[in-house]
């Protein structure tokens, strides 16, 4: 994708905290990794929860990864990966997947795939704990399903029709780019851009497709709000934006004085990580430049460290290969 230049202004003294938050969350992960102590001198990033710089990098979307694309991938077609993937998203709660994956006497797979089953075992889990993660606003309320009384019976049932019994699955593994996906998935109920992007991405991580990140990009509701602090104008469209960065990243990098970013290895940041560093930009700018508002709201999630080890995993596709090796023991 190529940025249409002519009408994009960066607020030269705002964007610049972009590449900032990108080094400095960056240099927060790598401290994590090696079991630093003190991860970071910037009391924002101390304070309050930031996503990594890398989508893939995050709790939720390593341990799609790793456990439910790859682990036993073998056992599972090409459409009951695409299932599995997307049941695990519109939760988007790994509790939620390891409740389900005890609770049902099968593997979710198209051919087990009862929307009504599911929806039983899932009430009985909601009457002591959240099944949805407030990552996602995830609403439920498309007429179609409102015959149907609960927001996660919707949810299954429109997979159900839209999905399974429409073949989309195997449309999807036959489609020819990301913005083909991201176009297909718009049309279905309950998916508007950002969650079509997003779940674009997610299929995109499986071994069945296999498309650039850097050939299509949507701009969410957040990132929104972080280019129009970034940028005087932002082009044709936000999109334009994201490609201007990813376009010149270098290249700004220097000119901001922030050229010590370590990525990970054999991996460049792509336009989803660089769409939802807006994002967060957003966020922290609300604390760093609070006279910026642009549809300002408190931060909500203070940072709280978590416990549990994370053994990072890539898609093998992306050759990062045995470098993750040394990432074990990695405390989010």
């Amino acid at each position: 994708m190529k940025a249409k230049r002519s009408r994009i202004q960066p607020n030269e003294e705002i964007l610049k905290y972009y590449f900032y938050f990108i080094q400095e969350r960056m240099n927060v992960f790598w401290h994590k990794l090696n079991g630093e102590s003190n991860l970071t001198e910037d009391p924002i990033l101390k304070k309050y929860k930031f996503t990594n710089v890398y989508r893939a990098c995050d709790r939720t979307s390593q341990y799609l990864i790793k456990n439910v694309i790859y682990k036993d991938i073998s056992a599972y077609s090409a459409e009951d990966v695409l299932l599995r993937i997307l049941i695990f998203k519109i939760f988007n709660k790994i509790e939620t997947w390891d409740y389900l994956s005890k609770a049902l006497p099968e593997p979710i797979t198209i051919k087990s795939f009862d929307p009504h089953f599911i929806s039983q075992i899932l009430s009985k889990r909601q009457k002591n704990y959240p099944i949805f993660n407030n990552a996602y606003m995830m609403t439920g309320s498309h007429q179609l399903y409102n015959y149907l009384s609960s927001k996660h019976e919707k949810w299954l049932t429109m997979v159900k029709k839209e999905f399974i019994d429409t073949s989309t699955f195997s449309r999807i593994l036959e489609i020819s780019s990301l913005g083909k996906l991201f176009n297909l998935l718009r049309a279905k109920s309950f998916l508007g851009d950002f969650l079509a992007y997003q779940y674009s991405i997610d299929f995109n991580y499986s071994p069945f497709i296999n498309f650039s990140e850097n050939s299509f990009v949507k701009a969410g509701i957040g990132a929104i709000r972080g280019i129009k602090k970034c940028f005087k104008s932002n082009g044709n469209n936000f999109e334009d934006a994201i490609i201007y960065v990813h376009e010149n990243f270098d290249d700004l990098q220097k000119k901001y004085g922030y050229t010590e970013f370590k990525p990970i290895p054999g991996h460049l940041p792509t336009l989803i990580d660089l769409q939802n560093c807006f994002c967060e930009t957003d966020k922290y700018l609300r604390e760093k430049k609070p006279e910026l508002v642009v549809d300002n709201v408190r931060i909500k999630q203070k940072y709280t460290p978590q416990k549990k080890s994370l053994c990072l995993f890539f898609p093998p596709k992306w050759n990062v290969g045995d470098k993750k090796c040394i990432l074990q023991n990695f405390q989010e």
